[in-house]
């Protein structure tokens, strides 16, 4: 990775070095490699990850305008109709 400093300006470089850091990810990895983290902690920070990437995945599928939500009544309302009594 490499960075020239122009006219020397060398406060244009530092912010054009840290945004290529960022882009490619080393900051977020010295962050996590900053302590030890347990196989176990590890494989759960990995699932949330993955999780949170499908959740953003379905949510760029759906046609735009178009918001999935629960039922605004409650549950106690439902387009069901009232079941037929048992015949005993």
């Amino acid at each position: 990775m490499e960075v020239r400093v122009q006219a020397r300006d060398i406060e244009k470089a530092l912010r054009l070095l840290k945004k290529k850091l960022q882009v490619d990810g080393v900051l977020g990895e010295l962050k996590k490699r900053r302590f030890y983290e347990k196989p176990s902690v590890k494989k759960k920070r990995k699932q949330l990850e993955a999780q949170k990437l499908r959740r953003k995945l379905v949510k760029r599928s759906r046609p735009s305008g178009t918001v999935q939500r629960g039922n605004r009544n409650g549950p106690h309302t439902s387009d069901r109709t009232s079941s037929p009594a048992k015949a005993e």
